[in-house]
């Protein structure tokens, strides 16, 4: 049941208004769509694969005031959802944290939501349980290379990003995609938000993985926050809690494997939030990850 929450997340896009403070914008009316002003959308096409998928940007109050200053730079997976939260929690969060580029990958544009982030973000084709019989799996690797080789160099010749302020934040598939790229390729963000990681996909392979890397992988120069419910937790019998997996577990022996390796320059912060389970956490996992990754003059 649990894997089918899991499959069906991010159906839904949120959006908030203005921080306080702030002169809130005037929108469309007459019935036209809402729209997050001051957003931008820009298509950026893979030549690999042939999908097109867009970007969504937004950019710090500052930017146009201070234009010899650099930004630290957020990329954010399953944007639909993510990003428009990301950018209210930015926003309310204030100078606690330090102003960024927000940039949200879309999913493969004629595309529903979750037969793209399925291909997209794991690592392997054998695929999940409760998943379709026709569904494809196993395109993080082509995903990676996508991100890696079209949207990073797009958004550092287009804005003023610090491209040692990289940052990658990912939910649930999207939390099993970034650390595909933290075993493989550590250096292409200088961060990363793991949040609620889908390590039981394709009998924990993402375990093997690991294992795989550790034989070469000399160095991890990366920040990772990990975020989980307490809900997400196996506890049989009583229904806050899966009934099939364990991913509290999950995640905590990622991180003490990790740990284990004795990498000089990874440093590590894993939370299991209270009261929280996969569905309702991201937002608060949100809150703790900039925080972490991204302090500003007045962090608690």
């Amino acid at each position: 049941m649990m894997r089918l929450l899991v499959s069906s997340l991010f159906a839904v896009l949120l959006v908030g208004g203005a921080s306080a403070g702030e002169r809130a914008p005037a929108q469309r009316g007459h019935g036209q769509p809402y729209e997050i002003i001051g957003s931008q959308v820009w298509d950026v096409p893979d030549p690999a694969s042939g999908r097109d998928y867009q970007v969504f940007v937004q950019l710090p109050a500052s930017y146009e005031k201070e234009p010899a200053r650099r930004y630290p730079v957020l990329y954010v997976t399953d944007a639909d959802y993510a990003f428009p939260v990301l950018r209210q929690v930015g926003r309310r969060l204030g100078s606690s944290v330090q102003e960024f580029i927000l940039v949200g990958v879309s999913y493969a544009v004629g595309e529903e939501g979750m037969p793209s982030r399925r291909r997209d973000y794991t690592p392997t084709a054998n695929g999940a349980d409760g998943a379709p019989a026709d569904a494809e799996h196993g395109g993080g690797a082509a995903h990676v290379a996508y991100l890696r080789d079209q949207v990073l160099p797009f958004v550092a010749r287009r804005f003023r990003t610090d491209e040692t302020q990289r940052l990658f934040l990912g939910h649930s598939y999207g939390a099993l995609l970034g650390t595909q790229i933290l075993l493989s390729e550590p250096s292409l963000f200088a961060g990363y938000v793991l949040g609620s990681p889908s390590y039981w996909f394709d009998q924990h392979v993402m375990e093997r993985m690991e294992q795989a890397s550790a034989a070469t992988l000399k160095d991890m120069p990366a920040k990772v926050y990990f975020y989980i419910g307490e809900y997400e937790a196996k506890r049989v019998g009583d229904l806050r809690y899966l009934q099939d997996d364990d991913m509290v577990e999950d995640a905590r022996r990622m991180e003490r494997t990790l740990r284990s390796r004795g990498y000089p320059s990874l440093v590590m912060r894993l939370d299991v939030l209270n009261d929280e389970d996969h569905l309702s956490i991201a937002p608060r996992g949100f809150t703790l990850g900039l925080r972490y990754l991204l302090p500003g003059k007045s962090a608690p």
